[in-house]
């Protein structure tokens, strides 16, 4: 008798944050963050019930500076008092002193590797030595080692959260800006945590190109493993964007690593109100509940072609006729065509998702984001053909091209990069982003970013070949690839400045009525 092949999650050991245990046997733990300013206790108070009614089972906050951190002792007990018990997480960046007075106040502290010690990152190519280098890592442990006695004292959970646009220098002298590079930055922290016997810790990777986040996350897991390491892991996709995009590129990344039992806690990170990533991450995890067997995350070993898309570029009719069609959705069909697809075939391959009535347009956004875009990072596919009856023609076209431009297998527009606010945005990003994509959403193939802060403005700045970026209350700094070109112009000339300097590279053309 075969034998059954069921779905299974990677081994981790479960962390308490609060009541709410991630990893181990326990659910996959949904998550949001607030965008309020952490200083307005009734402000943060009221968005934190709304993320929890949404069903979320932890928030994150951002403490600047020591007094977010004290008034997060407030907010806690405001919410508490109303009879919420959800974790609080403190988002820390570039001081440590931070970190140390939060963890007397919430369940879990999250710190970045690229900047708890390290100086911000300059984009300056530095060269150290062996004994450099080690005296830095040195530095690094007798740093956290006081933060890690702290939280062992107050029962307080650690997050070691690397992003891809706050590599430190020292990192991105050895390992340039690679996902080696996010790998060694976040085990770097954790062997420290392992030599000092501190297992209370969550591990995320984000970056906001999905491929890059998904092999970032995979060496993750492969080197944590060589090394005997189980520390539950935290997915998402950062600045991920709005609407179709936003869920697309999140469902890709997170989806592909869930379906390959890799993630324990997930964030879907939207340019949008807080309360709005709960149902999309809830819907996420629904279907890959309903998968019985894992992914392998196999590659293609043949030749890697730009995808058609069904119904746009060729009829259904000349598909049915001229290629060789997989059937990718429902239970096992992604694992399964993933075996299939691992063998060569005479005729170009199409993967064809199917879903029936009973789905709504958002579920089917979701699902078929997970079942094709988790093949064709992998290079599988010459084609996409999706059966929805939820969607009318238009929408789906609409979503294919959206899950090959998050694949990166083919780009059909502008890709705009743009942060989930938080309590460091410095402007109305939901609005701002509605007006820059107004203005430059014609523009096929550029990469436009629309960040609030600094924290991660200048380092997703790399990805992006233009950047806007919150730079002080009412003040936009502009972005050419890395370099600021335009300094704490007022935001009201911001999107016409972004215009001449897109005019300026040629890079500009007037969009059609």
């Amino acid at each position: 008798m075969a034998e059954t092949k069921l779905f299974r999650r990677r081994r981790t050991h479960s962390v308490s944050v609060g009541n709410t245990a991630i990893g181990g046997d326990n659910p996959i733990r949904i998550q949001s963050m607030t965008n309020t300013p952490t200083l307005d206790t009734a402000a943060s108070v009221a968005q934190i019930k709304r993320i929890a009614d949404a069903g979320a089972d932890i928030v994150r906050l951002t403490a600047q500076g020591i007094a977010h951190a004290k008034n997060l002792a407030n907010i806690e007990a405001e919410i508490r008092k109303d009879g919420y018990d959800i974790p609080l997480v403190a988002d820390i960046h570039f001081n440590p002193k931070v970190a140390m007075e939060s963890a007397l106040y919430v369940e879990k502290v999250r710190i970045n590797p690229g900047n708890f010690v390290d100086p911000a990152r300059t984009f300056k190519k530095l060269e150290y030595t062996d004994e450099e280098y080690l005296a830095e890592m040195n530095k690094i442990e007798s740093a956290l080692i006081p933060f890690l006695d702290r939280c062992r004292e107050h029962g307080t959970a650690v997050r070691i959260g690397v992003n891809h646009g706050s590599l430190s220098d020292r990192i991105m002298s050895r390992y340039g800006d690679t996902p080696a590079g996010m790998t060694e930055s976040a085990m770097e922290f954790l062997r420290v945590c392992v030599k000092h016997d501190f297992k209370d810790v969550v591990i995320s990777i984000k970056a906001s190109n999905v491929a890059v986040m998904v092999e970032t996350m995979r060496m993750l897991a492969d080197a944590m493993a060589r090394e005997n390491m189980t520390f539950p892991l935290h997915l998402g996709v950062t600045e991920a964007g709005d609407g179709e995009d936003g869920r697309v590129k999140s469902a890709v990344g997170i989806g592909t690593l869930l379906a390959m039992g890799i993630g324990d806690t997930i964030r879907v990170s939207l340019s949008e109100a807080p309360e709005a990533e709960i149902p999309v991450a809830r819907m996420l995890v629904d279907h890959i509940g309903r998968m019985t067997v894992n992914l392998r995350g196999e590659k293609n070993p043949g030749e890697v072609r730009t995808p058609f898309v069904v119904g746009a570029d060729i009829s259904e009719k000349d598909c049915l006729q001229k290629y060789n069609i997989v059937t990718v959705s429902g239970n096992n069909a992604a694992a399964d065509a993933e075996l299939q697809l691992l063998t060569p075939s005479d005729r170009p391959t199409v993967l064809h998702a199917v879903y029936g009535p009973e789905m709504s347009a958002d579920e089917v956004c979701i699902a078929a984001a997970v079942d094709l875009g988790s093949l064709l990072l992998n290079g599988f596919g010459d084609g996409v053909w999706l059966t929805a009856p939820s969607l009318e023609e238009s929408q789906i076209k609409s979503l294919l091209f959206t899950i090959l431009q998050s694949t990166r297998r083919r780009i059909t527009k502008t890709e705009f990069i743009a942060c989930p606010s938080c309590g460091r945005t410095l402007f109305d990003l939901e609005g701002t982003l509605a007006r820059v994509k107004a203005a430059t959403s014609h523009l096929a193939g550029l990469k436009i970013a629309v960040m609030g802060c600094v924290v991660n403005g200048p380092g997703e700045m790399a990805d992006a070949d233009y950047g806007y970026v919150g730079a002080a209350v009412n003040r936009i700094s502009l972005y050419r690839g890395k370099q600021c070109v335009e300094m704490n112009i007022p935001e009201e000339l911001a999107i016409e400045r972004l215009i001449d300097i897109l005019k300026e590279d040629g890079k500009w053309v007037e969009p059609t009525l």
